[in-house]
């Protein structure tokens, strides 16, 4: 689903963000991607969804090459990934039906399936009886769950989140992360970049650390090893 081949990131000035990153996600996995701030954490996730380029290597999401992608396409693949934020990135001024709506009237969808789909996605995320309120008068873990809803429900095979938890107290973050869980259940492919380790092992997904630009650990290849052993 996701091929990372030697991909380095540099920005104008020097600085590098990522150096020689390589890691492969298969379709249907669940990873966490981990490290101190500034690792490199958002970059990989702004990559994958073509909001900046790489500066080198070779990226493969879903079968398409990035590096050959044309500006033109970026919309088609980008319908292919739900992505969600740490700031939850929600029109204030339009009803929580009306945000989960947003993609799915972009891409030209009659109202019929796209009122099945919104409410389809509201009541995966618990908020069904509050589609016809605004953002304000929701609660923070509320708000991360509307952003979880129009991540999804344009049904994508990718789903990104960018520290998703990171505004959250403990018990909401993990009820937001059993969220993640029951999506990739349903064969989701989830990527999450997140600094708080202690949720993310208690979880037992495999988890990618990056310091400074570079992997330094997979534990799925560290259970392979001692597997092997």
């Amino acid at each position: 689903m996701i091929h990372f081949h030697q991909v380095s990131k540099r920005y104008p000035g020097g600085y590098e963000a990522l150096n020689r990153l390589n890691f492969e996600l298969q379709r249907g996995e669940m990873v966490f991607l981990t490290g101190h701030s500034g690792a490199g954490k958002s970059t990989v996730l702004k990559l994958i969804t073509l909001l900046e380029r790489a500066s080198s290597g070779q990226i493969i999401v879903n079968g398409q090459n990035l590096s050959a992608l044309g500006n033109r396409r970026i919309p088609y693949l980008r319908r292919s990934i739900g992505m969600v934020f740490q700031s939850h990135r929600l029109l204030n001024d339009h009803t929580v039906f009306d945000n989960v709506a947003l993609p799915l009237v972009i891409a030209g969808l009659g109202a019929a399936e796209i009122g099945r789909r919104v409410r389809a996605a509201l009541d995966k995320v618990g908020l069904l009886n509050k589609e016809k309120l605004y953002p304000l008068v929701l609660s923070g873990g509320e708000q991360q769950r509307v952003g979880i809803a129009r991540a999804v429900v344009n049904k994508p095979p990718l789903l990104l989140a960018d520290e998703p938890t990171g505004n959250l107290d403990p018990e909401l973050s993990r009820e937001i992360m059993k969220l993640f869980q029951q999506f990739n259940q349903f064969g989701v492919t989830v990527l999450i970049a997140s600094h708080d380790v202690s949720l993310i092992e208690s979880l037992s997904q495999r988890m990618l650390t990056l310091k400074n630009g570079r992997l330094t650990s997979d534990s799925k290849a560290h259970e392979e090893s001692l597997r092997q052993q």
